[in-house]
């Protein structure tokens, strides 16, 4: 069973001005579209090749890992954004409050996170033991290897943001987190994680 690149949740346009058509089809059609083929390659002959992307991922290291991780990650940021993002509602804003205090607390608990991650990576909002928590990791490290449940994440990979803001990855974070974060992607993904 080859991996294929999964289709965008939207238009290469949509989420302009924040991220660009251009970004988008750097981003998305070469890089995301390079880890599946690399991971393809990769797992060809070998049982890795009939197994799930969360299989690989949970058992795998090195290249295929790496790989791996990176279509997981990717595919999981596309779908946690969306123009005009929405709003955080019920349960999850119940849990909001009670772990960061207010959603503006949770997005500078985002910010930071994602600001400080030295050199490639990603800052994620995860379910932690019952709680909200916020993380990082980097290069394709994710929270299916630690025991966490992702919600929702923002690539700070300098190819995620360099076509439209060089190298101001603040500005970048801002934009994302104020204007496209996708909450139904976010209340969904809460309400999974807390019935499993």
């Amino acid at each position: 069973m080859a991996f294929s690149l999964p289709p965008l949740p939207y238009a290469k346009d949509a989420l302009a001005p924040y991220i660009s058509e251009e970004t988008l089809e750097y981003h998305y059609g070469k890089h995301h579209q390079a880890y599946v083929n690399n991971l393809n390659k990769l797992v060809d002959g070998t049982a890795d090749a009939e197994r799930s992307l969360e299989e690989i991922i949970v058992n795998a290291d090195g290249g295929v890992f790496n790989n791996a991780a990176q279509v997981w990650n990717h595919t999981f940021y596309w779908e946690g954004l969306k123009p005009n993002g929405g709003v955080p509602e019920g349960a999850l804003v119940d849990a909001i409050d009670r772990d960061f205090g207010s959603v503006d607390a949770l997005k500078q608990a985002l910010t930071e996170a994602a600001t400080t991650q030295f050199g490639s990576g990603w800052a994620w909002l995860v379910v932690d033991g019952g709680s909200l928590a916020v993380t990082k990791t980097g290069n394709a490290d994710m929270p299916l290897r630690h025991d966490q449940k992702p919600l929702w994440t923002i690539d700070v990979w300098e190819h995620a943001y360099y076509i439209d803001y060089r190298n101001a990855r603040p500005e970048y974070i801002q934009k994302v987190l104020d204007n496209l974060m996708n909450w139904d992607f976010i209340i969904d993904n809460y309400a999974r994680a807390m019935r499993l």
